[in-house]
């Protein structure tokens, strides 16, 4: 509901002056008290220096008194008019001549009609919103405690029937790999059981050539010993045609029996979304392992690729690589599991992965280059490429989207390491080997830079 301005100029408060009673003069006769049935009106004008009979201590300051009727302190006139500047009532001389010559004013009616008109568009903007509250309450609140219970029930079995299909395939995978586990253990004894016959058999046709050639030796004359090359020749051939045992890959279970790609990617999942999944706060870059075409950062998280090798070069040491790129992890691991994540956004060539401490350190040759040699698996991108490299061979990877971030998961119990991307959790790589030495995180950088993460 809108309201009439309430401001007025002087001349309005002039002009209202003049509109009322002809008989008074400039300045008006003071009341006291407003005429009504319930109070007589008093006679007749006071001196200017009679007090009023009823001031409000209180309000001396703002020039009103409280009462039945306010009249100017100042000029004792009926306060009818309202000084919106000061937010206080006032008579016709204060607008005029008084303290609040040239404020915005209005005529008390009017400003009273404007409160009156402002606080029904207020009750009328209360009840509407309680309108709305009580509509939400009735319909949405209520629409959505209906839906909740719906949504839940929906919730629980697509949860209980995922579960129950993790398990299904759990219990199918479980059941898979113990039959071949059973059947690899039985191949495996079958041949332990042929190589004891066959061995126990060549002992005993052992023990007999033996016992005929001490039998020869020790009871026959020596003419006929003389003529006996021949036969001794025999039991000799025969002997030595048994021949040595050796041992065979063929009597060791083969561990890939048990190896399964669905629980090594449950494993990995269940270690990779624990808290542990960026490895320990101390991991860092061992800055005496920096290659000279690398810069380290202050906190030792960050190497960026140098494209031109510095003039002067880093002091001499035995642990840094004085010619290819790389840089290794400042925490050794030789046994548990152990994962870091390493952000490579910036970098379009770059190797991640692990080698032994024992790795070669100096000169070009590709016992110290990463993925080069026995001692460094590392995944490598390079030239748009992915590839797992190890001892000088690439398989190649095939990556949907490059990835941010690349971790590394290396568990020593199953002797596992595992490539991922940690944003969607897909396995780039993964490889089962007998690591037999403490490993470290390895990296190398051809191209900006690459940062270990916390």
């Amino acid at each position: 509901m809108g309201t009439k301005p309430e401001t007025s100029s002087i001349a309005s408060v002039s002009a209202v002056l003049d509109s009322r009673d002809g008989d008074r003069n400039t300045e008006f006769e003071p009341r006291l008290f407003p005429t009504s049935t319930s109070t007589p009106a008093r006679g007749g004008c006071r001196d200017r220096d009679e007090a009023p009979s009823v001031r409000a201590a209180s309000d001396t300051e703002s020039g009103i008194f409280s009462g039945e009727s306010e009249v100017c302190v100042d000029h004792e006139l009926e306060l009818d008019w309202f000084c919106l500047s000061e937010q206080k009532l006032i008579c016709s001389h204060c607008a005029i001549v008084g303290s609040c010559r040239g404020h915005a004013v209005t005529q008390l009616t009017t400003r009273v009609a404007a409160v009156r008109n402002q606080l029904v568009d207020m009750c009328e903007k209360i009840q509407l919103q309680a309108q709305r509250i009580e509509r939400f309450v009735n319909q949405t609140l209520a629409a959505k405690e209906q839906a909740l219970q719906t949504d839940a029930s929906r919730a629980r079995e697509q949860m209980l029937a995922q579960v129950s299909r993790v398990r299904e395939a759990l219990e199918e995978e479980e059941q898979r790999l113990l039959e071949e586990v059973q059947r690899e253990e039985e191949r495996v004894e079958e041949c332990l059981l042929t190589q004891k016959s066959h061995w126990s058999q060549a002992l005993s046709n052992l023990a007999q050539t033996r016992l005929r050639l001490v039998h020869t030796l020790t009871h026959t004359p020596d003419i006929q010993l003389a003529t006996a090359g021949q036969e001794i020749t025999e039991r000799v051939e025969e002997a030595e045609g048994v021949g040595d045992p050796c041992d065979s890959v063929k009597l060791n279970l083969n561990t890939a029996c048990s190896d399964s790609k669905l629980l090594r990617g449950l494993w990995a999942s269940a270690v990779l979304l624990g808290p542990a999944a960026y490895g320990p706060a101390d991991l860092k870059f061992d800055e005496r392992t920096v290659s000279p075409l690398l810069r380290l950062s202050e906190d030792g998280c960050t190497v960026t690729f140098l494209p031109k090798k510095p003039h002067q070069s880093p002091a001499y040491d035995p642990a840094r690589f004085d010619v290819w790129p790389n840089v290794l992890g400042s925490v050794a691991m030789p046994s548990g599991t152990h994962s870091w994540v390493m952000d490579v956004a910036q970098s379009g060539a770059y190797k991640v992965g692990v080698c032994y401490q024992s790795m070669e350190r100096k000169g070009p040759g590709n016992g110290a280059r990463l993925g080069y040699n026995n001692h460094s698996w590392v995944l490598s991108h390079y030239d748009g490429d992915f590839s797992f490299c190890h001892a000088g061979k690439h398989q190649a990877l095939r990556v949907v989207r490059s990835p941010r971030k690349v971790g590394v998961l290396l568990d020593w119990p199953s002797h596992t390491l595992l490539f991922y991307e940690p944003d969607s959790g897909v396995v780039l790589h993964s490889l089962i080997h007998p690591f037999n030495a403490p490993l470290v995180a390895a990296c190398a950088v051809a191209d900006r830079s690459a940062t270990i993460l916390h």
